[in-house]
């Protein structure tokens, strides 16, 4: 976003233009990216339940096959004998739980991770709305020279301040992760920037 309102507020002096453009980008992209978290999500709920659906046919149909796998899943982590067999037994009295466990360690698949795709694309429209109103606030307040300075100067702490955030949460230097998100917004910014100087001598 901060590269196409660098882009048209380069183009144009009019604060209007540049709000109308921005704003419509920022709807348009963040129904799209809400769009593509739902679809996404939901592909891969409809995945996970398809596999357990199979799973539960399987449970069903060669049970001997399955409570084998479950031994070879135990015996991996280091159970042995009689503890081994208590382990098989008991999660094989219970088909929820020996289904529940062969999505789990066989598949690696979780169902907290399918459940909600709803809520993921809500997220995603909201997180995108947030990320893309920010280079258009300075011109709300700010004539378009200004606002542009402004615009880029926020919108490089706050990519810095995303990236550093994600490295906490997750895994890696929280500054080098901060520069290189940053610099990531930059290069757009400057994209955006030479498109809009192009396009405004062009129409001079």
């Amino acid at each position: 976003m901060l590269g196409l309102v660098l882009g048209v507020a380069t183009a144009t002096d009019s604060t209007r233009l540049i709000l109308i453009s921005g704003l419509a980008a920022l709807f348009a992209e963040s129904a799209s990216m809400a769009a593509v978290a739902y679809t996404s999500s939901k592909a891969a709920r409809d995945y996970y339940f398809r596999q357990m659906r199979r799973e539960e046919r399987e449970v069903e149909e060669i049970p001997e096959s399955e409570k084998q796998e479950i031994r070879n899943i135990y015996h991996r982590k280091g159970f042995r004998s009689d503890e081994l067999e208590n382990i098989v037994r008991r999660i094989t009295s219970d088909k929820k739980l020996w289904v529940e466990t062969m999505m789990a360690e066989e598949l690696r698949l979780f169902p907290e991770e399918y459940e909600r795709p709803v809520r993921s694309s809500g997220i995603v429209g909201l997180s995108a709305v947030v990320g893309s109103i920010i280079p258009l606030v300075p011109f709300i307040f700010l004539a378009p020279r200004q606002a542009i300075l402004v615009a880029v100067a926020v919108s490089i702490l706050v990519l810095f301040g995303t990236g550093s955030v994600k490295a906490r949460l997750t895994i890696g230097d929280w500054r080098k992760s901060g520069v290189e998100m940053a610099l990531v917004g930059s290069a757009a910014a400057i994209f955006g920037y030479i498109i809009g100087v192009l396009l405004g001598s062009s129409l001079t």
